[in-house]
């Protein structure tokens, strides 16, 4: 009998849970005409690299014909030393993201859940379907994480738990107790991904304790990058620390070769120059703080920003100036900020700490387009 049932597609047909997905949109550098922005809208460091890292990646990227180590040793050993850990449970990766990828492809797919709070970063909605999983967003409070949220909305199916800390795009901090809190209401089957992308722009009172975390638990896994306050973006270096089991899984789907010789030892300098992280720190510190309480001034208008421990402000537009007149404003301008109408901030502009006289100048602008609303 002949079988009229085959079907003849014309194309390859994609997975249908990757074409759920709303690709990742990135922070813009330049106006819609093409004319160049200043790039306020990817929270990158604007005093760049330090001149230790500059001139590490320099020396080392004479070298392009031969593959570079495989395994990060000497980056591995930098890392382990500096935070004093085991340098067999570090990994690193394509920036943070590629670790963040890394979770979701290791433990969920199809019919799991990968739980993460309202206003998370955008890639853990990716990374989940990615893989077939289904993403699950619990309610968040006052734009901060809530972890009664989280914990109400794990089920029998949810395998990962996404949590930056500070968030992004909020700038919001979980502290310490809350974390605990949360991995202790945590079956041990589900893995919990802490993401401190801005660990290093925090005081040391604010250590939300998930380093400590990952070298006892059997279900934490911290990553951070190199691409924030020690102004390696443009290289794309992470790295990330979990139990040895969780560190052998994700080493067997990792990309080869996945650090650059030059990312690798520019990496190995930023991480020792204390000097330049905490002159970076500091400077964020000093005109977030600033710029915070020039928008607390303009609280008649309309305007709030949301309390923030990253390099970057949430600024809430609740009166006649909206958002999105406000990012044209800038733009206008010459600046680049970050409108999340995708992410369910329609009315939120994220703004990146810049130098001193961008800064000013931002807060001026905002403050004239305010008043005239």
């Amino acid at each position: 009998m002949v079988d009229n049932t085959t079907i003849t597609r014309v194309s390859p047909e994609p997975k249908e849970w990757i074409l759920g997905i709303s690709a990742y949109v990135p922070g813009k550098a330049a106006a819609d005409d093409g004319r160049p922005l200043i790039k306020l809208s990817a929270n990158e460091n604007p005093l760049g690299a330090s001149e230790a890292t500059r001139a590490a990646f320099f020396a080392a990227a004479a070298d392009l014909a031969t593959y570079p180590d495989p395994g990060a040793a000497k980056l591995r050993e930098a890392i382990a030393a500096k935070f004093g850990l085991d340098p067999a449970r570090v990994i690193y990766g394509t920036g943070s993201d590629e670790l963040l990828h890394l979770a979701a492809s290791a433990y969920a797919g199809p019919g799991d859940e990968v739980l993460y709070v309202r206003f998370g970063f955008s890639v853990y909605d990716i990374a989940a379907r990615r893989v077939g999983a289904k993403p699950v967003i619990a309610a968040d409070k006052d734009y901060a994480t809530d972890v009664d949220a989280l914990l109400a909305a794990v089920t029998e199916r949810t395998r990962v738990v996404f949590l930056a800390n500070p968030n992004n795009p909020t700038g919001t901090m979980t502290p310490a107790a809350e974390i605990a809190r949360l991995h202790a209401g945590l079956r041990p089957d589900i893995l919990l991904v802490l993401d401190q992308a801005y660990a290093e722009y925090l005081e040391p009172e604010d250590d939300d304790g998930g380093m400590k975390l990952a070298q006892g638990a059997p279900n934490v896994f911290v990553t951070r990058t190199f691409s924030k306050i020690h102004g390696l973006a443009a290289e794309r270096i992470g790295w990330g620390y979990a139990p040895k089991a969780v560190i052998d899984v994700l080493h067997r789907i990792r990309a080869p070769f996945n650090v650059t010789t030059a990312g690798q030892a520019a990496a190995i300098a930023a991480i020792n120059d204390d000097k330049w992280v905490d002159a970076s720190r500091l400077h964020n510190r000093q005109w977030r703080e600033w710029l915070a309480d020039q928008i607390a001034a303009m609280s008649n208008h309309g305007l709030r920003a949301v309390p923030s421990k990253a390099n970057f402000l949430l600024i809430l537009f609740e009166g006649k100036l909206t958002a999105e007149t406000a990012l044209k404003g800038l733009m206008a301008q010459g600046y680049a900020t970050r409108w999340l109408p995708g992410q369910g901030l329609p009315n939120a502009l994220r703004i990146t700490i810049g130098t001193e006289e961008q800064t000013r100048d931002v807060a001026h602008i905002l403050r004239t387009m305010a008043e005239a609303a």
